[in-house]
């Protein structure tokens, strides 16, 4: 016999009529609720045409709700009496998230009419879930009630539960603490009352409350409970994709989540040519998959996409890593995914959307394309969609000079689609601020070993010991050349930080830079903290070209200028255009480089986790970092940098410098100060060749073929089992 918990989780949701049947908004919500798409049904009251009706349709809401609950109980004790109320329990839960989340700054309701709205659905919770314990169901318990509580917490423990770094996800570690918490006797709103305090005391919920920036997630999934921290944008590659389908297998087959989406399987049997032949459509199933995890994606931010007209909940998808050289095949591939996009969210917002005004746009997808900046066909690609309305979010990119480029070519494709009257989204400009850092650790690391090992005569037993104390000794052991021990010992896999101890001995012994352990020490600590403000000054310096107060109005003239725009058309341009900074390892890159204007930042679960356990720490004060991103470092790193580390400078002045041809570009925009950019920056046809790019475009494109691996055995499953 099956418990109540897997009676709800095997619940599917039932077939939803199209067009909706729906006469008004209270019975839509009960309608869509009833059918099993409870999150679906809770978003659709976050619409800013709610505004003044919310306590009236909430009201209306759970009336009927109420209503149902009774008379289902009446009925005789089967599994739909579970699931029904299971349903109803479910979406006034998130009903009352929502609007106690940062979606309510969004929508614009204001506080007394949310808090209304939220002790309403609470003492409608609290009569159910009296009414449960009284019912032959319930025998003085509340079982459906901690069910539906304890699935939700477990949906949110799934974030990095496979994939799992340390110090885990934030995400599972709010459901901890939420857990905590919860009355047995008082599940729903002991639940609820917890859950709405880790919100409102979160180091991101209150960030994103006093507009000191914005962010995203760097995965595929928590997205929801981020949404009501604030979190605005998904940031997704195909090693995010693959780690998706490992921490939430249901993504292969079968879903309870209530989002019309179907799950692949589903997709691959209506696609019969595929399965004819899967290897030979090994791209075509790669990206059904992508679709899968990505459609979710969109649904989660759908209500905050169109509330702020484009501005939040932009999804990043990023293009095949294999032809990212491509323009043709690129943008064929981009359009082809849009169009896909566009056809399942139009189905999705008659629903999302049913009874509010018919003049706004249905089906817009709320994605932005990531475009890897490896080649100078990146340039012509970002222009491209970005005059077709389509957003981009440029990835693959370390330096100063790349970020530029493309903040450029954004400009000129925005510019294009604003004149014909096309309403823009907001879209990025990535800095992967960590992986230069690693590059150039990596960078030094090799140098400081090569020198080492020439006083060293039996070099290879002196690097097999060293990676024995760095537990790299299986793969250095694979290796065939010196060279090749010496690239796998210095990685960031087992080498970050640098100053690790084993290292710290071999130099000393060795003599280079220092025989004394203690001066190696000391150099190592001070190297290390450098490197570690690395992709924070480019982040810094790439904002304050574009974004500063004193330059802001120079790129407005300049746009209005060469593209004949007006000044509000110009704005718009600009306003839209945010730096991303991205693959972070350290708190202080995101609270040394935050603004409340053209600034998103896109966090990884457990980097968002050592936010929040800074934020916890004695003496923590989140004002102190407003603005941050305007706030010069220390001037004693920049020039270490430049001038003292002499392995890796030239490496980084040719990420921190400005190409000669951009130079002129900010002569003309008359960007004050314009010459102290340097020109030494590498230059478009330089960028497949950086360090950073050959390492980062490899990862990827071992991580898309270990993708589509996967699918293509999935497939095979499917046809043994057929």
């Amino acid at each position: 016999m099956k418990t109540v918990k897997e009676i709800i989780s095997s619940a599917m949701p039932e077939k939803l009529e199209y067009p909706p049947p729906s006469e008004d908004h209270a019975g839509h919500i009960v309608y869509l609720a009833s059918k099993g798409y409870t999150k679906l049904a809770a978003d659709h009251i976050l619409h800013k045409e709610m505004h003044g009706h919310l306590r009236e349709t909430v009201g209306n809401v759970i009336r009927q709700l109420n209503f149902t609950f009774n008379y289902s109980f009446i009925q005789e004790k089967n599994e739909r009496t579970i699931i029904l109320c299971s349903r109803i329990y479910n979406v006034l839960l998130n009903i009352a998230l929502n609007l106690a989340g940062f979606e309510k700054e969004i929508i614009g309701f204001s506080d007394e009419e949310a808090e209304d709205a939220i002790k309403m659905v609470m003492d409608a919770l609290r009569g159910m879930e009296e009414y449960e314990r009284k019912s032959p169901i319930g025998k003085g318990d509340a079982p459906i009630a901690k069910a539906v509580v304890e699935i939700f917490l477990s949906e949110m423990k799934k974030v990095m539960e496979e994939y799992y770094r340390p110090p885990g996800s934030m995400v599972a570690y709010v459901a901890r603490e939420i857990e905590k918490k919860i009355d047995e006797k008082n599940v729903l709103n002991s639940f609820l009352e917890s859950a709405v305090e880790q919100i409102r005391n979160n180091v991101y919920y209150r960030m994103s409350t006093a507009g000191m920036c914005k962010f995203g997630n760097d995965y595929a999934l928590g997205l929801r409970w981020l949404r009501h921290l604030g979190f605005v944008q998904v940031s997704t590659n195909p090693s995010l994709a693959a780690i998706a389908y490992t921490d939430d297998p249901t993504q292969w087959e079968g879903f309870r989540e209530e989002d019309l989406c179907s799950d692949f399987k589903t997709i691959i049997k209506e696609q019969k040519d595929l399965l004819e032949d899967p290897e030979d459509f090994s791209d075509d199933i790669a990206v059904y998959a992508t679709e899968v995890s990505i459609w979710r994606n969109l649904v989660v931010f759908r209500p905050i996409a169109i509330a702020s007209k484009m501005y939040h909940g932009m999804i990043s998808l990023q293009l095949n890593p294999n032809i990212a050289d491509n323009y043709e095949e690129s943008v064929r591939y981009a359009l082809k995914f849009y169009k896909d996009a566009e056809d399942f969210l139009r189905r999705y917002d008659s629903y999302l959307l049913w009874g509010y005004s018919e003049t706004e746009e249905r089906g817009r997808p709320n994605i932005v394309f990531k475009v890897a900046g490896s080649s100078p066909a990146s340039i012509d690609i970002t222009r491209k969609l970005e005059s077709l309305g389509i957003g981009t979010n440029n990835t693959v990119t370390f330096t100063v000079s790349q970020e530029v480029e493309l903040i450029l070519a954004k400009m000129e494709g925005r510019a294009e689609a604003v004149k014909k009257g096309i309403p823009l989204t907001t879209v990025y400009e990535t800095n992967m601020g960590g992986r230069l850092d690693d590059h150039l650790r990596e960078v030094q690391a090799e140098k400081l070993l090569s020198r080492a090992l020439e006083k060293i005569k039996d070099k290879e037993s002196a690097l097999k010991d060293l990676a024995a104390k760095l537990n790299a000794l299986e793969e250095v052991e694979s290796k065939e050349t010196v060279e090749d021990m010496i690239r796998t010992i210095s990685s960031r896999k087992y080498l970050r930080p640098i100053n690790k101890e084993p290292l710290i001995e071999f130099l000393a012994r060795s003599g280079v830079p220092f025989s004394s352990e203690e001066k190696v020490k000391d150099f190592l600590e001070k190297l290390e903290h450098d490197i570690e403000h690395c992709g924070i000054l480019v982040t810094k310096r790439v904002y304050e070209i574009f974004f500063s107060p004193q330059n802001v109005p120079k790129w407005i003239s300049y746009l209005s200028s060469k593209y004949g725009l007006t000044s509000k058309q110009a704005e718009e341009v600009l306003k839209g255009i945010d730096v991303l900074p991205a693959s972070k390892r350290h708190p202080r890159e995101t609270l040394l480089t935050l603004s409340g204007t053209n600034m998103t930042h896109t966090e990884f679960p457990n980097h968002q986790m050592n936010v929040l356990s800074t934020s916890l720490e004695k003496g923590f004060d989140i004002q102190e970092y407003r603005e941050s991103v305007l706030k010069e470092l220390d001037p004693e790193i920049l020039r270490r940098l430049t001038e003292e580390w002499v392995d890796i400078k030239e490496e980084f002045i040719r990420s921190y410098e400005l190409t000669s041809h951009q130079q002129e570009i900010l002569k003309e925009a008359e960007i004050q100060d314009w010459s102290r950019y340097g020109n030494r920056g590498i230059k478009p046809d330089e960028w497949g060749s950086f360090g950073a790019t050959v390492k980062t475009m490899n990862e990827f494109s071992n991580s898309y073929e270990n993708f589509k691996r996967r699918c293509i055995e999935f497939i095979h499953k499917m046809e043994k089992e057929c």
